[in-house]
């Protein structure tokens, strides 16, 4: 059964990881008959936000507790996990990906990412072996792999997607249940709610970003 390793930033779309989208990936792992291996770096929250005001809540969280509530417990710390452990990864979208695994909702083109994001998804590519990014993601395999100008998409948003060229990427614009598929880099990539509207939009996306991942690890 092949593993697939998702990266999770948090619990919810303001500070963490966007929730339909990871628990549509993680339907679409196991419906695809692959196993999923969650995992978020061991450290606080770059912020908290409350849902339902969507102001800045004076409160700390970390981001692997809070991640382990989309898990239901079954989450690693990114720092002990390999590219040997898995045969894929994939980054769902949500702010946490821009304000815990990188710094990009601050920095823009000069984030930061963060040391074990960055460094698991240079072994993975150096591996070989096939990488997803969901909504806002992209924005983290450009930072981190934009030397070798990979094509990927983050929808139609013209600010973001010149943000991702100017840190090296190609961009491709995609519809919401749609995926954009770099071959030579064995990047997949969909927009989810960069640009959908319904969640049946957003699982589509999953579903079809998770079969052609799948398709690049048999390949």
């Amino acid at each position: 059964m092949p593993k697939i390793g998702v990266i999770l930033s948090g619990c919810g779309r303001f500070d963490g990881s966007e929730i339909h989208e990871a628990v549509s990936l993680l339907l679409a792992i196991d419906r695809a008959g692959a196993e999923a291996v969650c995992m978020a770096p061991d450290e606080e929250q770059a912020e908290v936000v409350d849902h339902l005001s969507g102001k800045p809540a004076a409160e700390r969280r970390g981001v692997l507790a809070e991640s382990a509530r989309i898990a239901r417990g079954q989450v690693r710390a990114l720092s002990g996990v390999r590219a040997a452990d898995i045969d894929a990864l994939i980054l769902p979208g949500g702010f946490g990906a821009a304000k815990n695994l990188s710094t990009f909702a601050k920095d823009g083109v000069g984030c930061r990412v963060q040391t074990d994001v960055a460094r698991l998804l240079k072994d993975m590519r150096a591996a070989g072996k096939p990488i997803g990014g969901m909504c806002i993601a992209p924005a983290v395999l450009a930072r981190v792999l934009g030397s070798e100008h990979p094509v990927l998409t983050i929808g139609s948003d013209a600010g973001t997607a010149q943000a991702l060229e100017s840190m090296g990427a190609r961009h491709r614009t995609c519809a919401a249940a749609e995926v954009v598929v770099d071959s030579e880099r064995r990047i997949v990539t969909t927009p989810a709610y960069m640009l959908a509207g319904r969640i049946s939009e957003v699982f589509a996306g999953a579903e079809a970003l998770v079969a052609k991942v799948l398709e690049l690890v048999g390949g």
